[in-house]
């Protein structure tokens, strides 16, 4: 999250191969989630499971499909809060399908399509069903249309933190980690499905429409309106979609020799974070150094009032920032997210520790390479500290333990024991090896621990069983 990597959320502060296609975990518990449907009267389809059994949320995401592209084209009035929408979904069929489910919490659907076929639609909690006139057979490619409107929620976590849709002092803010996304438009709500995404967005005359990737066009409307075209040609994951709608002092600038950066502020937080702000390609190129080559084709990062969001989040290619918590530490924390969390997205929620690990652990490269702190005394710092021993960090106990101390420092304590193990060679080799081999795709924690032990060429079940699983602090760091 990543800080979600939430830094406020921290006390101080299917296997083998890259999982582009199909989701992961759809394709690893498909025959036990799927529902059985129809009477056997001749009817092929089935519908699609109505969540992907996730270790801690369930019920989100849904079986049956993999989502290709995403399409929104949306409408903000900040007056009212009302939003309109049109998502455009593009998707295969993993089963052949009778019916199958979108998350989407509030908002009223007015309408959908399968194929340009009127479809039936059923409401039941935050699960949508989509029932098309015609089965969709397996292997087929579909497109479904849903429109929709209303006032989105705010959702509030299970740890008291807020997603969704954040209403800000000029206009609204969309972040989505874990569940959020589905506050605003309707989806595969689960990292596992990754896709590509096009958002348009229509705002009142004098406000700004920021969101993920690049910008395509922006335009006026006939009754002065703006309209924006947003392209991140990359897989996302949903919970990494956001869109930022206000007031906003925006720079561009390029880094790494051809990716377009831009950055955004509200006025009120504008100058006081515009020095750091244009550090951003500096900081990519060191990274670019340790992780290997930039994923995406744009990067940025908007910064808001600390009264409009209460943490930092990785969204993909712009993080955002509260003012209060942009600093040099968070930016690389969220930045380097890019790499681990981003293009390498969590198979399961659980794998979390996997985004936080190495984000945490480049906030201690950092201080180590340009602050003359060594990650020793980072690993030493984090052993210290009490609440990193709660829970082991690929094994939160609830929900509310995703954004846990543990996940955060304990992880980075992994990678380090990994580093101390293995030596440097063999562990920066690891750092950008690691989102390379799974680029734009999912992992889990086996994919990880494998993969270090095929590099290293050894056995680390010792260093696993006491660092990353095991029950409380060890005698010596």
């Amino acid at each position: 999250m990543n800080t979600r990597s939430r830094r406020s959320r921290r006390s101080d502060s299917s296997r083998r191969g890259v999982r582009t296609g199909a989701p992961a975990l759809a394709l690893a518990l498909l025959a036990a989630a799927c529902t059985a449907g129809g009477d056997g009267g001749g009817v092929r389809g089935t519908p699609g499971a109505a969540g992907l059994r996730d270790p801690y949320f369930p019920k989100l995401g849904n079986g049956g499909y993999d989502v290709s592209r995403y399409a929104l084209t949306l409408s903000y009035d900040p007056a009212t809060g009302r939003l309109d929408g049109r998502a455009e979904i593009t998707a295969k069929a993993t089963q052949d399908l009778s019916a199958f489910n979108l998350d989407l919490a509030g908002l009223t659907v007015r309408g959908a399509t399968v194929g340009g076929a009127p479809a039936a639609v059923n409401r039941a909690g935050n699960e949508l069903t989509v029932r098309p006139r015609e089965d969709v057979d397996k292997g087929s490619e579909f497109r479904t249309v849903v429109t929709y409107d209303g006032v989105p929620e705010t959702i509030t976590d299970s740890d008291g933190s807020e997603e969704g849709w954040l209403k800000t002092a000029d206009g609204a803010l969309a972040l989505g980690e874990p569940v959020g996304s589905m506050a605003w438009f309707p989806g595969n709500h689960h990292p596992s499905d990754k896709a590509v995404y096009d958002i348009t967005v229509t705002v009142p005359a004098g406000l700004k429409a920021l969101s993920n990737g690049v910008l395509n066009a922006e335009r006026k409307t006939a009754d002065g309106r703006t309209t924006s075209v947003w392209h991140a040609a990359e897989p996302m994951a949903s919970y990494l979609a956001t869109l930022a709608i206000g007031r906003y002092d925006t720079t561009t600038t390029t880094a790494l020799g051809k990716v377009p950066v831009l950055t955004a502020a509200d006025p009120v937080v504008a100058a006081q974070t515009a020095a750091l702000r244009a550090r951003i390609p500096e900081l990519l190129e060191w990274q670019t150094e340790n992780f290997g080559p930039y994923p995406f084709a744009a990067a940025g990062a908007i910064v808001e009032r600390d009264d409009d969001v209460g943490y930092a989040l990785e969204t993909q290619t712009r993080p955002v920032f509260p003012a209060g918590s942009f600093d040099t530490t968070t930016l690389v924390h969220e930045l380097a997210h890019q790499w681990y969390g981003d293009s390498v997205s969590p198979a399961t929620w659980k794998d979390m520790w996997l985004n936080e690990s190495f984000a945490t652990y480049a906030e201690w490269l950092y201080k180590e390479d340009f602050e003359h702190f060594p990650a020793q005394k980072s690993f030493e710092t984090a052993f210290a500290n009490d609440a990193a021993w709660a829970f082991p960090p690929a094994e939160p106990p609830a929900a509310e333990d995703l954004f846990g101390v543990p996940v955060y420092q304990r992880g980075a304590m992994v990678l380090h024991k990994v580093r101390q193990t293995l030596g440097d060679d063999v562990f920066y080799e690891i750092l950008a090896g690691w989102p390379a081999k799974y680029r734009h795709g999912t992992a889990d924690t086996e994919d990880f621990t494998e993969y270090v032990e095929s590099v290293a060429d050894r056995d680390l079940s010792e260093l696993w069983d006491v660092w990353l699983y095991g029950d409380g602090r060890p005698e010596k760091p």
